[in-house]
């Protein structure tokens, strides 16, 4: 009874009068790592016995099986892919474009000859790993800190490779290094955005990491919605911008004291009390900035006109008097003067030297600004004359 015996993987079948010794594949690297989308170069020569003739060359890939080898030329995934770019005599380099982590094999190259059992296939073959790029960075950094990022590989590229930096799919173009680490010193917050990585001469970007650089609030700004002109009874609404990450908290003072919080403050029907110097401050873990005071000027017609009298007391032919008119407004109002319903003059003060008997009577201001106008009630100035101040006098003397 014959035993049969299965071949093992590689295998040379003997033929008579030939030695192992004149067969044989060499392989330039065994094992070769290369980047996602580049082209490969599998280098290898080849030997066989004198007198026998090259019938096939081809290449194939592991693990094999104990089946007719398959030959990649011909396996669609590859027929595009694949060039041989060696000959019949003893050269058998391929190359292999477009690579991806799905071609992650051991490559192997066989021939056959003109004699029946004369085949070979070169047992130690090419290990091929095809890698992506990764890029490595912490997710948030300080400004002012140093940073390192570092464009990661899954295996050592065979190919000597100069890597090259992207920030937000723009080149660094100072940042061409055989050294696969990009060092940042001194973070400023420009530096913040999407990083990714290649070697140059591919075509191949590593996926892009975002880089967060944290900073305290800077480049604040107030600004006042609304009329360039703010009436009372009107709604305001101060908006502050601040600069920082994390966003920073908001809070509102006036003259020192604390009125809001959040981005936006608003006031709803306006009124005087709200005129006054407004600040906001902008606070994050980093750091606190107050922006420069803005002025909240409410404008509204005069109110509470009232007139008084200097010196007080009665009045005597001759003395001077003093009539103030007080009003409240904003802007501020432009006085006039009447006695009884006659324009007597303009001010806030009308002065009567050496009055007289004629300067009796009733006298009232009115307050005027563009936003309206009041009158005050009335004032009466009663004059008495000397004639009638020694009359008196006898009088109460008898």
């Amino acid at each position: 009874m014959m035993v049969r015996m299965a071949l093992p993987l590689l295998f040379l079948l003997m033929i008579h009068g030939v030695s192992s010794a004149d067969w044989g594949v060499s392989y330039s690297h065994s094992h070769i790592c290369a980047l996602k989308d580049s082209s490969v170069i599998m280098s290898c020569t080849y030997t066989y016995p004198i007198g026998y003739q090259i019938k096939k060359v081809f290449w194939t890939k592991g693990p094999v099986e104990n089946v007719e080898f398959p030959d990649l030329s011909e396996d669609p995934e590859y027929s595009q892919r694949l060039q041989y770019l060696g000959d019949q005599q003893q050269n058998c380099t391929i190359r292999l474009s477009h690579v991806t982590q799905k071609d992650s094999h051991k490559y192997y190259f066989r021939f056959t000859t003109n004699v029946t059992d004369g085949k070979w296939i070169g047992k130690t073959g090419v290990s091929l790993t095809v890698t992506d790029l990764q890029v490595e960075s912490p997710e948030t950094v300080t400004e002012g800190d140093s940073v390192r990022l570092t464009c990661k590989s899954s295996c050592a590229l065979t190919d000597r490779a100069t890597f090259i930096w992207y920030r937000n799919s723009q080149p660094l173009t100072e940042r061409r290094d055989r050294n696969n680490q990009l060092l940042l010193q001194s973070v400023r917050r420009e530096d913040a955005g999407r990083y990714s990585c290649a070697v140059q001469e591919h075509t191949y970007i590593s996926p892009a990491v975002q880089l967060n650089v944290m900073y305290a609030p800077k480049s604040i700004s107030v600004s006042i919605n609304g009329s360039a002109e703010i009436m009372e009874g009107d709604s305001v609404t101060l908006n502050c911008s601040s600069d920082s990450n994390p966003p920073a908290e908001i809070s509102w003072f006036k003259e020192e004291m604390f009125v809001g919080s959040g981005r936006i403050y608003n006031i709803s029907k306006i009124s005087s009390n709200h005129s006054g110097e407004y600040k906001c401050k902008s606070r994050n873990k980093h750091g606190e900035k107050y922006f420069d005071s803005v002025i909240l000027n409410v404008t509204y017609p005069p109110r509470s006109v009232s007139v008084s009298i200097s010196p007080s007391g009665e009045k005597v032919e001759g003395d001077s008097v003093t009539l103030s008119c007080s009003t409240d407004s904003n802007p501020p109002a432009e006085i006039s003067w009447f006695k009884g319903g006659t324009f007597v003059g303009s001010g806030r003060i009308y002065r009567i030297s050496k009055i007289s008997s004629d300067h009796s009577g009733e006298y009232k201001c009115k307050s005027r600004n563009k936003h309206g106008e009041k009158y005050s009630d009335a004032v009466t100035l009663n004059v008495m004359c000397e004639l009638m101040m020694v009359h008196s006098f006898k009088q109460d003397i008898l």
